[in-house]
């Protein structure tokens, strides 16, 4: 009996380049097959094999070349070289509702999208009751989609997709839609495809996810395959130090930074904002935060890639100052994606002195915050006039990436309970 759900071999996809539209009509026509084209490799001579009953998480930066592969896999797209097998039916959410007419009602289109995945209308017909009530919009199931919002637009295309018994699920990016209810519904079905033994390829910008819920990860970087593992976790560290480093990007230095820590700070009066954060940036920058690090290491001398709920970080202020001050405020926070603060303290109650040149400044605390995604702030100001001068605020400097191998906790506060069971007699 065939174990291999999907394997890929040698897979590639160019797509040509052209700097202006004429020049495909001039290439097209020169006598002399002249190029005009410049070649672009979404992927590039990827490899892999997925069993069945396996859960692959596939990461990567926007570009990486992940919704290629994933379209390649599902047919939507051909390759240029390589090839595909696939052993079972597939269900894929790629773009939520592709396929849908927006002319035909909720239920029509299951019907339409059924036969698209290739059922029969028999089949859809056993599933509709069930696709529906998962859908959960009421009777706009029997008005034409193009009256309906996104979300419920979203609910009705992942209701088809996940309800038709597949083989193989494929997922690109699209378990968060709709509110926390019907999120929390499509998890329990994605965990019950599990437990069905169904064989699962899901695409997340979300470490914690990935972590959750895959037992094997896939690195893609610039249409390479990195990094195919059953060590989710280090994977995922993987890519939160990819996506740290700026375009000159070396797949080989992947390999170093697992080896090595940078030791020495590189410390100069560079304002420049962080691009990759979109961050704002204001003060006189008489006194700057020339580096900030965030680690669970005493002794780190970079931010960790990955950071772990409940363990203790230490967070360092590398503050370089043009002359001395006799008396500043500092102060830090974390926001999450919404901008609600998560956590912040200051030295308000104890005003500190900088001297002239290199100041450090350390805080520790619990990191007692839920897995998820999070933005880091800063910000200093001199305290020695009225009013306050603001140094340098940075809003905000980085992003940070909390995971944990608990179940997962809702709310914002990281506090897993002990769950205690006892027997009592009657």
């Amino acid at each position: 009996m065939n174990s291999t759900a999907i394997k890929v071999s040698h897979l590639t996809k160019i797509y040509k380049l052209y700097d202006k539209p004429v020049d495909r009509l001039k290439e097209s026509l020169h006598p002399l097959k002249k190029q005009y084209h410049k070649e672009f490799y979404a992927l590039d001579n990827i490899n892999f094999e997925i069993k069945k009953g396996e859960t692959v998480g596939i990461i990567g930066k926007n570009g990486a070349g992940k919704s290629t592969l994933l379209k390649i896999i599902t047919g939507v797209l051909t390759p240029t070289n390589g090839s595909v097998h696939v052993h079972g039916r597939i269900a894929s959410l790629l773009e939520l509702g592709a396929g849908f007419n927006p002319e035909y009602t909720g239920v029509e289109n299951i019907y339409f999208q059924g036969s698209l995945m290739g059922y029969t209308r028999e089949e859809v017909a056993q599933k509709v009751d069930e696709i529906i009530a998962f859908a959960d919009i009421g009777d706009f199931v029997y008005q034409p989609v193009k009256m309906y919002s996104s979300g419920m637009y979203a609910r009705l295309a992942f209701a088809v997709a996940i309800n038709v018994d597949p083989d193989i699920l494929i997922v690109d990016e699209a378990l968060s839609v709709g509110d926390f209810a019907f999120q929390f519904k499509c998890f329990q079905k994605f965990q019950a495809f599990q437990k069905a033994g169904k064989t699962i390829l899901f695409v997340s910008h979300s470490t914690q996810q990935i972590i959750q819920y895959c037992n094997k990860a896939m690195l893609i970087h610039s249409g390479n395959l990195i990094k195919y593992s059953d060590d989710v976790k280090q994977t995922t560290y993987d890519y939160e130090v990819l996506i740290r480093k700026h375009d000159g990007f070396n797949i080989e230095e992947l390999k170093e930074v697992e080896k090595t820590q940078v030791q020495n700070i590189e410390l100069d009066f560079d304002i420049t904002p962080n691009k990759e954060v979109n961050e704002h940036r204001f003060g006189t920058h008489e006194a700057i935060f020339a580096k900030v690090t965030l680690s669970h290491d005493e002794k780190a001398t970079s931010t960790d890639a990955v950071l772990t709920a409940g363990k203790k970080v230490y967070l360092r202020f590398y503050i370089l100052a043009k002359r001395e001050f006799p008396s500043i405020v500092m102060g830090t926070s974390i926001k999450n994606r919404d901008g609600i603060t998560i956590w912040g303290d200051n030295t308000i109650d104890t005003p500190i002195t900088l001297t002239q040149g290199l100041n450090k400044i350390s805080m520790e605390f619990d990191l007692n915050i839920v897995a998820g995604e999070y933005f880091i702030d800063c910000g200093m100001a001199d305290i020695s006039f009225t009013p306050r001068v603001e140094l340098d605020q940075r809003w905000p400097f980085d992003k940070i990436n909390i995971v944990t191998s608990h179940r997962t906790i809702q709310g914002f506060a990281y506090a897993p309970t002990d769950i205690i069971l006892e027997s009592i007699a009657k």
